[in-house]
């Protein structure tokens, strides 16, 4: 089967279109023949090797497609969406039984491939890690990422005003279609004096911070007390070590740095937010945006453009 592979750690020009086996299934698992699969920055961490992983290595953690061999109890035939499971990035992909995802007929193959992993983040960032509610208010970066779209919108059915941090004004109209109160331009406004400036110098109840180096010591400043800082991703580094006494003199806030793996670590959980996700976009109450389709050869490219935050919303593999 044609597949991408990491034969070692690096920038785009490591990732390799390959052919390779078609993997053995492990018992608890079957065999799906991939459709479509999400890219996510969890791929380039994997690539650069800021997140080790055993090489070779084939990437892609989210996926939909179709059972080939079943290994439990989705017969052949059934249409399936998985995250958190690498080796997406290939025509067929083995999956743990309890990690598939059936698809409802009213999603088709690009929304299933982009719903799990962006979805459920923005679930729990909004509903665990922070449980936001009416009235408070909401510092967003990258408000139009994929991510960021989503937590826009399930901020807002929540009754919070959300201030959003975007690098163009196209990227801005969109943050302000999915309900953004306010978008700014970093690259042309000190974002800590525009919030300041929008909540009358009293800052933010929670500050969701995907970009990292950057921007985590303006949103900190930001924080009410009490707030919270919760870092997710680091698309312009990792976050230098924070001194705990910090966190005091902001306002006893908190810190948080949450990851998808643990929200979803058993089946009850999993089946709880994705069917959170799936119902909300049945509902009409989520709209994902897919900006960017590429073919399977193609992966190393989709890395470029998402490393050069030139996108928006979600990138999709188009693999069968």
């Amino acid at each position: 089967m044609k597949a991408i592979q990491y034969r070692s750690h690096g920038g785009p020009e490591v990732v390799q279109y390959e052919d390779i086996a078609v993997p053995k299934l492990a018992p608890g698992e079957s065999l799906i023949r991939v459709q479509n699969a999400g890219v996510n920055f969890v791929d380039i961490y994997h690539r650069q090797g800021f997140y080790p992983v055993p090489l070779t290595f084939t990437p892609g953690i989210e996926g939909a497609g179709i059972v080939e061999s079943e290994g439990g109890d989705l017969k052949p035939g059934t249409r399936v969406c998985w995250v958190m499971v690498p080796g997406a990035f290939a025509e067929y992909a083995a999956v743990p039984n309890w990690k598939l995802v059936p698809v409802p007929d009213f999603i088709d193959n690009h929304t299933a491939a982009a719903a799990l992993s962006q979805g459920i983040t923005a679930q729990y960032l909004c509903e665990t890690t922070y449980v936001a509610k009416e009235g408070d208010y909401a510092l967003v970066h990258a408000g139009a990422g994929g991510v960021g779209l989503i937590l826009i919108q399930l901020l807002k059915k929540k009754g919070v005003t959300v201030l959003t941090t975007v690098s163009t004004p196209e990227k801005a109209a969109l943050a302000r279609a999915a309900g953004a109160d306010e978008t700014i331009l970093y690259t042309e406004t000190d974002f800590v004096e525009a919030v300041k400036k929008a909540t009358n110098g009293k800052g933010v109840h929670v500050a969701y911070d995907a970009v990292g180096k950057t921007t985590y010591a303006g949103s900190m400043s930001l924080l009410r007390p009490l707030g919270t800082l919760v870092l997710y991703g680091q698309s312009s580094g990792p976050v230098p070590p924070i001194d705990p006494m910090e966190l005091s003199k902001q306002g006893s806030i908190f810190l948080a740095r949450p990851s998808l793996a643990h929200h979803i670590a058993d089946p009850a959980s999993l089946k709880e937010r994705a069917g959170k996700i799936l119902n909300w976009i049945k509902q009409g109450d989520l709209k994902l945006r897919i900006e960017r389709v590429y073919p399977l050869a193609d992966v190393a490219q989709a890395h470029i453009d998402l490393e050069a935050r030139k996108t928006t919303g979600k990138l999709i593999i188009e693999i069968g």
